[in-house]
């Protein structure tokens, strides 16, 4: 399956003119609603967007990983389709919904993979590079089980931060992409974003 890509390089996940949101999201309600032609012009629209995800998800990775990201893409993509009771409401939502689905393979395939290799070394995951643009790495790699656990614990605290950090580091949304989703401000974003870091980083670190 491919789909062409958006005039300007612009990101299919960024606001724009371009985008028809509506017809999107005439599609997610449709899909939700079990109509399997909905299902077929979606996955149309949103697969090269869904893999863009999955490569930025495994390319922090360690080196040992086996996931590709069209197995990832495909594995959320059923995951995705047995949210029967979601009421889909934009574009933004669901690819909200995939990174959430996206972390969930990924921990799911952690944890067997350890469970099969006993003793094996923690799959190691780079969270600095989501913010490559900066000197400073304080989340440069860790243990993808333990920052589960860690957004756990995050989410319990503050439900939006740990959204957000699933939206930076299993969606690669950027800083304007995470506030449309999110529904808040851009600077409200950066933010949190800098809060929630700093929060991980010394529960990593103890742990």
């Amino acid at each position: 399956m491919s789909v062409s890509t958006p005039p300007n390089g612009v990101s299919p996940s960024s606001p724009s003119p371009s985008d028809d949101e509506h017809h999107v999201t005439e599609l997610l309600r449709a899909w939700g609603a079990g109509d399997e032609d909905a299902s077929e012009a979606l996955a149309r629209i949103v697969y090269a967007e869904l893999r863009r995800q999955a490569r930025r998800a495994l390319r922090r990775e360690g080196d040992g990983h086996t996931l590709q990201p069209t197995a990832l893409v495909h594995e959320a993509w059923l995951r995705l389709d047995g949210q029967h009771d979601a009421r889909w409401e934009s574009r933004t939502q669901f690819f909200a919904v995939a990174a959430q689905m996206m972390r969930r393979v990924l921990v799911d395939h952690a944890r067997t993979r350890r469970a099969l290799k006993r003793g094996a070394a923690a799959e190691q995951i780079t969270l600095g590079a989501i913010d490559a643009a900066t000197p400073e790495a304080a989340l440069d790699v860790v243990d993808l089980l333990a920052l589960d656990d860690a957004l756990g614990r995050l989410a319990a605290l503050d439900p939006r931060k740990a959204r957000l950090v699933e939206l930076r580091y299993f969606a690669g949304l950027s800083i304007p992409e995470a506030a449309a989703a999110l529904g808040i401000s851009e600077a409200t974003v950066g933010r949190e974003w800098a809060v929630a870091r700093m929060w991980l980083q010394r529960e990593l670190g103890e742990a």
